[in-house]
């Protein structure tokens, strides 16, 4: 199984002493988004656990407990966002310039496959046009295509009273045709998280963040696991397992679907005790938990291919 950590808040930024604590008790609590009171309980073991996916925009924290993970034996990899964004967008993200060096770093203490440069989401205001996006993205693309294999892009989704200009598709044409380019020019092959446009023709392919590829080759094994079914229908990822919990993120993008209110995930936030078994809270006592279903999604088929050399000279 993929443990996912986390869509729904920041994890390595916010509560990396917590996530320890759940490993090395051997399990997590999640409730349920729309119920506080179903809890599922989910037993974490490197023999269950077949890699982690960290999402964050801030790993730093997370950074002097990766040798803890590395012992018990859990394969992970990291999603980073750096988007170069100011704070009226990212009100409590690093600098730029500082995101860059801890992603140079965290690369050089994985290796580049195991840090994904996320670019996303893309906006547009008078601000935020697409020539700032263009020439914000060349400057980091020159520090960071070394340090890693793919960046990932996506597009805002326009909704009733979006501070946002909407992006036309001639709009979305237009800043994937320059951030291709810019791409290509560095060697760094870009791929869309959950776009329905087909950007291929410009050499922009739809990718997965929890891919199952990519996964195989960080492991050595190729997984049993289906498209995730609770994310959106241009999504591409395999299933996880997400242990976060929404509203408990305060780094305050105001683009992001999984915090209400800056506020209210400060409120949220002083309810964390890195000992409990739930990022939030305590148990009350009244919920009724359920063990969920975990094991390793290892595939054990073999096909010829899989086989080696040496049993394929007939």
């Amino acid at each position: 199984m993929i443990i996912s950590a986390s869509r729904r808040t920041d994890i390595p930024a916010l509560y990396p002493e917590w996530f320890i604590n759940r490993l090395k008790a051997g399990e997590v609590l999640v409730p349920n988004p729309y119920n506080r009171k179903k809890i599922s309980r989910i037993q974490l073991s490197p023999d269950t656990i077949d890699c982690i996916a960290f999402w964050t925009k801030n790993p730093e924290p997370l950074i002097p407990y990766l040798s803890t993970i590395d012992k018990m034996g859990y394969p992970y990899y990291f999603q980073m966002t750096i988007t170069d964004y100011e704070q009226d967008i990212e009100e409590n993200v690093p600098r730029t310039e500082e995101s860059m060096a801890t992603f140079l770093l965290l690369s050089e203490r994985l290796g580049k496959e195991r840090v994904d440069w996320r670019f996303d989401p893309l906006l547009l205001t008078e601000k935020y046009s697409i020539s700032y996006h263009l020439e914000r993205f060349e400057m980091m693309c020159e520090w960071l295509h070394k340090a890693t294999t793919r960046c990932i892009i996506s597009f805002i989704d326009s909704y009733k009273d979006s501070p946002y200009l909407e992006m036309e598709p001639e709009d979305i044409v237009g800043l994937a045709e320059g951030l291709a380019r810019i791409g290509k020019k560095n060697g760094l092959p870009l791929y869309t998280c959950a776009e329905k446009m087909d950007l291929s023709r410009l050499g922009i392919e739809h990718g997965a963040c929890i891919d199952k590829e990519k996964i195989h080759n960080l492991i050595g094994y190729k997984l049993d696991l289906k498209k995730d079914a609770g994310q959106r229908r241009e999504c591409g990822c395999i299933e996880s397992i997400d242990i976060g919990m929404y509203d408990t993120c305060i780094n305050g993008c105001k683009y992001c679907y999984a915090t209400s209110g800056l506020e209210g995930a400060r409120r949220r936030m002083q309810q964390h005790n890195p000992l409990s078994p739930l990022l939030i809270g305590q148990l009350k006592g009244d919920e009724m938990i359920t063990d969920r279903d975990v094991k390793s999604d290892r595939d054990n088929q073999i096909s010829l291919f899989d086989l080696p050399e040496m049993y394929m000279k007939f």
